[in-house]
């Protein structure tokens, strides 16, 4: 098997790069060992994708203060004219879809969903290996852990199925109160029970419904989840061709590198929309009045 660096094999650098950085109570006591995650229970945490997706979240509303900290009509800045563009564009999708009602939330959530989702999708075009090894020769350097391969770091939130599937259940929850609040709790129960068969089959109508209700958080976090996965997989398999001797397939890894960074730019912007349209598809239904 071929050797990923110096003393790793590749399945073992793959697994390594796959392995997030997880602290929780264990036998023994608190414990940030991965291995361990068993013994931690449902209190574990994943420190580098929750750290990475607030640090995230602070620069997405740094830069968009920033940019609107000193508006101007004559001589916008850069920053301004980029702010403007992405609120123009997000208020087009909700106008165009979200035309049953009117909630002054919408607007402001579906531009943080679009934006805090691509900035941490973004990170996907990080070097695999670079800000790993920066955190592993750190701790080494501290004493945290006893070599830098004992460290684990994951740099990319939405490939942490916790992180998408946790943003889809925020979703899933405004879902059920808008339904319970726009039709009322006898409503949204109707809803349930009574399509799309009619009162003589309310088992059969519920189980349909039920799937229907909880399908939308799943696929929605599962869909971000799956592709961001599958594409810092493919990141980390071209970065294994870097290490082999062989000079032609380090300079076909680069070449490779660079144009799956070049189409991944697409699919990091178009999960963000996709991520952010779809929210405004859901919460639009759950504002609709009018029967099935």
């Amino acid at each position: 098997m071929a050797k990923a660096g110096t003393d790793l094999t590749s399945t073992e650098y793959i697994e390594h790069h796959l392995t997030n950085l997880i602290c929780g109570k264990a036998d023994k006591g608190w414990t940030c060992d991965p291995y361990l995650a068993d013994q931690m229970g449902f209190w574990s945490f994943h420190v580098d994708s929750l750290g990475w997706s607030v640090f995230l979240g602070l620069v997405f509303v740094g830069l968009f203060k920033l940019g609107t900290s000193k508006l101007s009509s004559e001589a916008p800045s850069g920053l301004q004219n980029f702010v403007e563009m992405c609120v123009e564009f997000v208020n087009e999708n909700v106008q165009s879809i979200f035309t049953s009602a009117k909630n002054p939330i919408i607007g402001p959530m579906a531009l943080t969903v679009l934006i805090w989702v691509f900035l941490m999708n973004l990170m996907d075009l990080v070097p695999v290996d670079y800000l790993p090894t920066l955190v592993g020769n750190f701790a080494a350097y501290v004493g945290l852990v006893d070599t830098p391969r004992d460290s684990y770091f994951k740099v990319v939130p939405t490939t942490d199925p916790n992180i998408t599937l946790g943003m889809a259940l925020a979703v899933f929850i405004l879902i059920i109160f808008y339904s319970i609040k726009i039709k009322g709790l006898k409503g949204f129960i109707s809803e349930l029970t009574l399509h799309p068969f009619g009162k003589y089959l309310i088992p059969v109508n519920f189980i349909l419904e039920f799937v229907n209700l909880i399908a939308k958080p799943i696929s929605l976090g599962l869909r971000l989840f799956g592709n961001l996965y599958a594409g810092e997989m493919i990141f980390i398999l071209i970065a294994l061709m870097l290490v082999f001797n062989s000079i032609a397939i380090g300079f076909l890894g680069v070449g490779l590198h660079l144009l799956w960074a070049l189409f991944h730019i697409l699919i990091l912007a178009l999960q963000a929309f996709i991520f952010m349209v779809l929210t405004i598809v859901y919460l639009a239904m759950a504002h609709e009045t009018e029967e099935h």
